[in-house]
């Protein structure tokens, strides 16, 4: 089931696909996609809705992030051995996690701000995990039972106040706009295996980033396990889960993203991203 989220921002309606691709609006029977309907409970009532007799909504109308109002936006870092190696970083023992600010999700189409004196803004496809169930000291057999689904995330990240800054990554990661999250919140079961999905990500039109889910270091099942022991994982929270090689950062000499540049990215059966990037 894909689920979405349709309309201006700050009114968007929650939706659905049917099985031939068209937009339907389930508002009738969920007020929204956050963290008090995003359960399996709610998923198993929409799975049993005939979904062809529910009123269709328009193509055309804007795509918000697939949930609003996470309690967290956990990320986590490092994640591809490759991107570790062009990051000149060593390759981790265990899950680099940070957290995104939740007021940087953005719907994944609308503009990326850059504000003056940023110099290096900078793009990464990753694939995002959305908890269903409260997760707290769990074992990796038991993560599958408390993800709802998944979605795509662009980790949007302004290197110098990322990396040259004192501190913590989050002041590089969470301006307002710096997480797409979206388009779809897919849900497992229509994932044949989260273990392998191709990823990419252009940049005017060229190519940066090519990967595969099936080479991060700690899949989802390690992940989810590892974060629930040093905090509660509770139903709505996103888990992005790092970015393939290709990063700007990584570039000789380096690319940083600059005022009209595009993007697109996309994961296998999650849908893709197009932004474009505007002066604040």
């Amino acid at each position: 089931m894909k689920l979405l989220r349709i309309g201006k921002k700050g009114s968007e309606k929650p939706a659905v696909l049917d099985k031939d691709g068209r937009i339907r609006d389930i508002s009738k029977y969920v007020e929204d996609l956050n963290p008090d309907t995003l359960n399996f409970e709610t998923i198993s009532k929409l799975q049993s809705i005939d979904l062809l007799s529910l009123p269709e909504l328009s193509s055309t109308e804007r795509i918000g992030s697939c949930i609003t109002k996470p309690g967290k936006f956990v990320a986590i870092g490092l994640n591809f051995s490759d991107h570790a190696k062009e990051s000149n970083l060593p390759v981790p023992t265990e899950p680099i996690t940070f957290m995104k600010a939740t007021s940087s999700i953005n719907g994944p189409n609308d503009d990326i701000e850059i504000i003056k004196g940023s110099k290096k803004l900078d793009w990464e496809v990753e694939l995002g995990i959305i908890i269903g169930k409260e997760a707290k000291h769990i074992s990796e057999n038991q993560a599958q039972s408390h993800i709802l689904g998944y979605c795509l995330v662009n980790d949007v990240s302004e290197r110098e106040w990322q990396i040259e800054k004192m501190g913590q990554w989050v002041k590089g990661k969470s301006h307002d706009t710096y997480g797409p999250v979206g388009p779809y919140l897919v849900t497992k079961d229509d994932i044949s295996d989260i273990n392998n999905l191709n990823m990419s990500l252009d940049v005017n039109g060229k190519r940066m980033q090519t990967g595969n889910t099936s080479t991060m270091i700690f899949n989802v099942d390690i992940i989810v396990s590892y974060l629930s022991r040093f905090m509660s994982l509770q139903p709505g929270d996103i888990i992005t889960t790092g970015t393939p090689p290709g990063v700007g950062m990584g570039m000789k000499p380096q690319q940083f993203l600059k005022e009209g540049d595009t993007l697109r990215l996309s994961i296998e059966n999650l849908g893709e991203q197009n932004s474009k990037i505007v002066a604040l």
